[in-house]
């Protein structure tokens, strides 16, 4: 028998008929960082993903940091790559990949020409959690996402998926199955 199973069997059910519950957070944890990417050919330039709380940019080597994702559909971010030819092409694939109650799910991949001024929505909204991108450092438009998908339900947008025109249209390249 369990230690304290007695007591738990003891109280009247009617002790809690007027208990209210209230949240007590947190309801998204915060401060988890989930990708960093240095601009190739300013490494002072330092691009940070978070889990809950969107893309951070610092331009002096970590001393300060600047928000540049506030205006996006989604805080939870779990990619981000700088394009190794071209500093101001900067992908995030949305959706941290921490299988926690508390992770973030994404909308799918943004892409920046303007060094994380502006972003475009490039697709693979119902993948949920993107784990990685991969930019082919021989041709910028030839980009690879691994994507969780749903974390519990079936769903097609799983797996590594590749773009040759730089995210307008994405083929699977490797087929996990909707489960």
């Amino acid at each position: 028998a369990l230690a304290g199973a007695g007591y738990a069997q003891s109280i009247s059910p009617d002790v809690l008929e007027d208990m209210k519950f209230r949240s007590i957070g947190p309801a998204g944890m915060s401060g988890r960082v989930t990708s960093i990417d240095v601009n190739p050919i300013n490494d002072n330039h330092i691009f940070v993903g978070t889990a809950s709380g969107g893309v951070w940019v610092s331009e002096n080597a970590g001393q300060s940091w600047t928000s540049i994702w506030d205006d996006q559909p989604t805080a939870g971010i779990g990619a981000v790559k700088i394009d190794p030819t071209n500093p101001d092409v900067i992908w995030v694939g949305t959706g941290e990949v921490l299988m926690a109650r508390s992770a973030v799910h994404g909308v799918g991949v943004f892409k920046s020409l303007d060094a994380g001024q502006t972003w475009e929505h490039m697709g693979l909204a119902d993948t949920n959690h993107i784990g990685r991108v991969v930019i082919d450092p021989r041709d910028e438009n030839t980009v690879y996402v691994a994507a969780i998908g749903h974390r519990h339900s079936a769903n097609k947008e799983r797996g590594v998926f590749k773009t040759t025109d730089g995210g307008k249209t994405w083929q699977e390249s490797l087929v996990l199955g909707d489960n």
